[in-house]
């Protein structure tokens, strides 16, 4: 029997690419936006590292399963609130929030706080966060596809503002790329 697995598209591989994974690196994933993202990223580690992926539900847990099945990689997929991820301190080189639907600028400012203070405490030191979002579309499309934002996480400069609040260092944007935005912080 062959394992099927999934050929990334150009557009899948910019996020995985933005990410910088590297083999034999702890990762920790927030989030399941993207189930293929989950899958592409937890393989960049390879069988030397470690993947882990926090969801907040059951049925997510599921997608996120079949997205490592589908991409034949091994994922230590939790179901946990974002205030309190399962996971020791310093145990992740990488944290990864999988925010292309919203769901850092969705979450309530005490969820996003918990979520992020959570993120900065399962980082060791020096370790990065990065922050996966889209960008916001115009014209009719914007206006059919738009999310609940919290205003004070527009108001408070988005995910940088928000990272620099949790006292993640370094925070710059990445940039815009393909439909994605890219902000990155550093636990130093």
């Amino acid at each position: 029997m062959f394992l099927r697995k999934r050929t990334l598209s150009k557009r899948d591989s910019v996020p995985v690419a933005m990410a910088g994974v590297r083999m034999g690196e702890r990762l920790l994933q927030i989030g399941i936006d993207d189930p293929a993202l989950a899958g592409a990223l937890a393989a960049k580690v390879g069988l030397s590292g470690v993947a882990a992926l926090v969801v907040p539900t059951e049925a997510d847990a599921g997608r996120a399963r079949a997205a490592a099945a589908d991409a034949g990689v091994l994922i230590d997929v939790q179901v946990s609130h974002w205030r309190g991820l399962p996971f020791p301190g310093e145990a992740f080189d990488l944290v990864v929030v999988q925010s292309t639907r919203g769901l850092l600028a969705s979450m309530s400012a005490g969820d996003r706080v918990g979520m992020l203070q959570q993120a900065r405490r399962a980082l060791r030191q020096g370790g990065r966060i990065l922050v996966v979002e889209s960008t916001p579309r115009g014209g009719l499309g914007g206006l059919l596809q738009r999310r609940g934002v919290d205003e004070y996480y527009a108001n408070g400069g988005g995910a940088e503002g928000a990272l620099k609040a949790e006292g993640f260092h370094r925070v710059r944007s990445l940039g815009d790329h393909d439909g994605y935005r890219f902000t990155e912080g550093f636990k130093t």
